[in-house]
């Protein structure tokens, strides 16, 4: 998923409006009370435009929706897909068809049991082309029927067929060994048919089945979550999870909240070992790659010399070190460290100012001064880009004497501009986070050519027919060699220049237990306890502390 649209993750932190009562209507015991024994867990609000697990694009929504919603598969923590849902399945011998048995103690929030027909509905909902999901087609396309129901063609998936009330078989139109693990994401997450024919806003009161349901939500103002107590699966320590709209690192150092990422203007600040805060500092790389999509059907990026010197006269290293403050990590290529299938000898077309000129005079333009203008779109509505942006910018004019423009847009129209040919920027910044641990979710995701995530446009039909030939493999070794020469071509081809992959810093206090930190967006909060929280004066922070 995208880690902006769908997050450049440093522009999301601290993004709030008005911080939230502590007091639940209809609770004769209020969960959240600021007492030593509190398992109410507090940390910052993230905006989000929806709960609805069909529109769920990014990670903005998916921290939500992860733990109010659950599919028939999920993720643990060691990235591996486990039975959720779904106690077992069994694959057939040709590995196109899946059998799942429902467990049988499953509940949604308001007590009705699951169903094998609440499965069939939630993915013949998401394929529905009235809805409009803008992913249900990357992710279930692999389902028998799933691209005919979505072009209206037919009236229901047929590759979805329910045995009985516990037993749910999907067929694919070919095998693909990561199925399971595309289940995992929540455009198949199962919803409550009463629960949506309640109207466009039935998300707003969500009868979901993950180990949180939803006690009170405002968008843009208060979401407070509590333990679904007939969860089906280890029920969480943490009686309720309240989300609040203020600063984080300032909230934190009042003891407000007990979780906190890191802001970029804080950054040096926390990593400094004098700083108190220091100690209770948790780092970690996410599996997410940052990126320059260059449309290879636009001027001048249509000639691959061009977006090789784009690659060449980019110095990713200073902007990572000086502008970024070492929050990134340089991409060498485009899957990130501890991906399966990364390759320590792929590697990227570093900084050369030399080579970037000498590719413009090799190439069609032969000089800049040939270029159409340029550009470069992002996500945002500030007075002023990131720095990042600025940085890349001038970069681009000391190194090839190219003025680029920059182009803000709102989420919503950037997402739909990226995804259609006539609107599509000829050069824009945008991310994408793993949604589980494959490198199909990066390499055929983002550039197979009829790939609807595939930005730029790229298409190389050898490229293609590894990618292919990945989806069906099942020797692992063999099939992560294809993706190893997938990436090398792409390098070359360069419709990307791979930016960098995010360093997540978070604040934890020590009386927070079994925290560890995802890479990915899963459920992370089932694991997490607190023992010895100081007792706070007072149910609710500052409203003042605005992010």
């Amino acid at each position: 998923m995208q880690p902006t649209a769908r997050r450049s993750f440093l522009a999301l932190t601290g993004v709030g409006a008005v911080a939230a009562s502590a007091s639940l209507a209809g609770c004769q015991v209020n969960p959240f009370a600021p007492t030593s024994d509190s398992q109410a867990l507090r940390t910052f609000l993230w905006n989000f435009d929806t709960l609805d697990p069909a529109f769920t694009t990014g990670v903005l929504e998916a921290e939500y929706v992860v733990h109010i919603f659950s599919g028939l598969t999920a993720l643990n923590d060691k990235l591996e897909v486990v039975p959720d849902l779904a106690e077992k399945w069994s694959v057939s011998q040709d590995g196109r068809i899946y059998t799942f048995t429902i467990r049988k103690n499953a509940r949604f929030h308001d007590g009705r049991s699951v169903t094998a027909a609440d499965v069939k509905f939630s993915i013949e909902r998401a394929a529905d082309p009235r809805l409009g999901s803008p992913v249900a087609l990357t992710y279930l396309a692999d389902i028998e029927g799933f691209a005919s129901r979505l072009s209206g063609q037919t009236p229901e998936v047929s590759g979805v067929r329910v045995k009985d009330d516990s037993t749910i078989e999907i067929a694919l139109d070919e095998p693909r060994v990561y199925f399971l693990a595309k289940l995992t994401y929540p455009v198949s997450y199962v919803v409550d048919r009463q629960n949506v024919a309640t109207g466009p806003d039935w998300w707003l009161q969500p009868n979901g089945t993950g180990p949180f349901k939803v006690a009170r939500l405002r968008p843009g103002d208060t979401l407070s979550l509590v333990r679904h107590e007939a969860y089906y699966g280890t029920k969480p320590a943490l009686t309720g999870v309240e989300y609040l709209a203020v600063a984080p690192v300032e909230a934190y150092e009042a003891n407000e909240i007990d979780i906190a990422v890191v802001d970029l203007a804080d950054i040096e600040r926390v990593t400094d070992k004098s700083d108190p805060l220091n100690r209770e500092l948790r780092v970690r790389t996410d599996l997410d790659i940052q990126y320059l999509a260059m449309s290879v059907t636009a001027k001048p990026f249509d000639d691959p010399k061009v977006r090789q010197a784009f690659n060449h006269a980019l110095d990713r290293d200073r902007i990572a070190t000086v502008t970024l403050k070492r929050t990134v990590i340089k991409a060498d290529g485009i899957l990130p460290p501890g991906l399966p299938g990364k390759s320590d000898r792929t590697r990227g077309l570093d900084f050369d100012v030399s080579r970037a000129r000498q590719l413009i005079s090799e190439s069609s333009y032969r000089d800049t001064q040939n270029f159409p203008e340029i550009s470069l779109t992002v996500m945002g509505n500030r007075t002023a880009p990131n720095p990042e942006i600025n940085a890349i910018v001038a970069t681009y004019r000391q190194s090839l004497g190219v003025d680029v423009r920059v182009r803000q847009m709102n989420r919503d129209d950037f997402i739909t501009a990226t995804q259609k040919d006539r609107d599509r920027p000829q050069l824009c910044m945008t991310g994408w986070i793993a949604d589980y641990a494959d490198p199909q979710n990066f390499l055929d995701i983002l550039f197979h050519s009829k790939s609807r995530e595939n930005v730029s446009r790229y298409a190389n039909p050898e490229v293609d027919r590894l990618l292919e030939r990945a989806r069906s493999e099942r020797d692992n070794a063999i099939r992560m060699k294809l993706y190893q020469d997938a990436e090398v071509q792409i390098i070359q081809d360069a419709p990307w220049v791979p930016m960098w992959h995010t360093k997540r810093y978070t604040l934890v206090k020590p009386w927070v237990q079994g925290y560890t930190g995802t890479s990915v967006v899963q459920p992370w909060l089932k694991a997490i306890s607190l023992k010895g929280r100081p007792e706070l004066v007072g149910a609710t922070p500052t409203a003042s502390r605005r992010a």
